[in-house]
């Protein structure tokens, strides 16, 4: 199994961040009325979103099928998880401290974090079954919800029929089945010899350096843009 890092993957994951980055200076712009509050509700918003954190979930799965496909490197995965699991949790507080009604309590980094833990599972999987397995969790998303999870303790799960009042949101249902599909293709890649021809490609450091730094990226993007932002709103 291919354990080094695969440049191309970097450079997806560095194009991931700069679209997220975008989307949150979007919303920055929404919040401090310099673009149409209407804009929050249109497609092009909506799918912006989802598209990034589909991107962020699928590099997930084939980020952990490459790491421990072959073999779980425990030690390897609980350092990644206890990094991600913490950052998580500083993304719940600094919310809950700013913006106590939409606070953000099931993020993308707790999705990283408890589908890296689910993922494990799968691993063994052949790369058939497993995408089996993403088709059902999302279509699940769309066949499953009831009143049975409306619970607030159970909202992370996704089947809820009530809204999420909250700025971040990628619950089991639908979003486990985007590493799902990302631990298939990386299932399936390996089979081709796909990755291991993918790690021959070297890109230039630039392109790849976002990429490799992305959880801190993720955790000092939104405050700088959001400083940005109102600073520039005090100048109108």
């Amino acid at each position: 199994m291919q354990q080094s890092r695969i440049d191309l993957l970097d450079l997806i994951r560095s194009l991931a961040l700069l679209g997220m980055a975008s989307f949150h200076f979007s919303y920055d712009l929404v919040m401090f009325g310099l673009i149409s509050p209407e804009y929050a509700y249109s497609a092009v918003f909506y799918y912006h979103a989802r598209l990034v954190a589909g991107c962020f979930l699928g590099l997930t799965g084939i980020a952990l099928y490459l790491s421990h496909g072959s073999e779980i490197r425990w030690p390897a995965f609980w350092r990644r998880f206890g990094k991600i699991a913490a950052a998580a949790a500083l993304v719940t507080l600094a919310t809950r401290l700013a913006m106590p009604e939409y606070y953000i309590y099931f993020g993308i980094l707790h999705a990283i974090a408890l589908y890296s833990l689910l993922g494990l599972a799968v691993l063994r999987l052949r790369s058939s079954v497993t995408a089996l397995l993403a088709a059902a969790v999302i279509a699940g998303a769309y066949l499953l919800p009831g009143p049975a999870f409306d619970a607030t303790l159970l909202r992370f799960i996704g089947l809820s029929t009530l809204p999420a009042y909250t700025l971040d949101f990628e619950p089991i249902f639908p979003w486990f089945g985007a590493v799902l599909a990302g631990i298939s293709l990386g299932q399936f890649g390996t089979s081709l010899g796909l990755w291991r021809g993918l790690s021959q490609i070297t890109l230039p450091a630039w392109s790849t350096w976002a990429g490799r730094h992305s959880l801190p990226i993720y955790l000092i993007h939104q405050p700088i843009l959001l400083g940005l932002v109102w600073a520039f709103s005090q100048l109108l």
